[in-house]
C-alpha cells in the first residue's frame, strides 16, 4: 500500500492493481475493464469504458503495434523521446459516477501529475517499457457502479 495526498485534505491510502481482463459482451456498448488487487484480499474494481479504449488497452496489454502508430502509441513514444516516464497511474475517486485518475510522470523538469481518463492511462502505463503501476483508492473497491 502506498499514501498520496492527491489535492484532497486528507490522505488516500492506494492499493497496487493489476488489469486482469478487458472484455465486450454483446449487445454492450462498452468494454468492461477488471483491474483486481495483486495482494490480499484480491478485490477487483470492474468499470466500462468505450470500445475503441477497451481495444487500445487490450492491443496494448499483448504489445501490438501497427503499421500506423495510434494516439496512444504516438504520446508513448513523444514522451519516451523527450525523457519523460509514466511513473504510476491512481485512480482516485468517483464524481457523479464517473470514476476519475491521474497520472504520474517523471522527466527532465521533474515530477507533474495530470488528470487523466483511467483508459487512457491504464494504455499509457501498458505502452512503457516495464509497465507502470497501477494503484486504486482503498475506497473504491467498495464502491458501486
Amino acid at each position: 500500500m502506498t499514501e498520496s495526498d492527491s489535492g484532497a485534505d486528507s490522505f488516500l491510502t492506494f492499493r497496487v492493481t493489476e488489469v486482469v481482463s478487458v472484455t465486450v459482451n454483446l449487445p454492450d456498448t462498452h468494454a468492461l475493464v477488471q483491474l483486481s488487487e495483486t495482494e490480499a484480499p484480491y478485490r477487483v474494481l470492474a468499470f466500462p469504458v468505450g470500445l475503441a479504449e477497451g481495444a487500445a488497452l487490450a492491443a496494448a496489454m499483448e504489445g501490438s503495434v501497427g503499421a500506423r502508430p495510434t494516439t496512444h502509441e504516438l504520446f508513448a513514444e513523444v514522451l519516451g523521446r523527450t525523457g519523460v516516464e509514466v511513473i504510476a497511474l491512481r485512480l482516485t475517486r468517483r464524481e457523479a459516477g464517473v470514476l476519475c485518475a491521474e497520472i504520474d510522470l517523471m522527466g527532465p523538469r521533474g515530477r507533474e501529475i495530470v488528470e487523466c481518463r483511467p483508459s487512457d492511462g491504464l494504455v499509457l502505463c501498458h505502452r512503457q517499457m516495464v509497465t507502470a503501476p497501477v494503484l486504486v483508492a482503498d475506497e473504491l473497491f467498495d464502491d458501486e457502479i
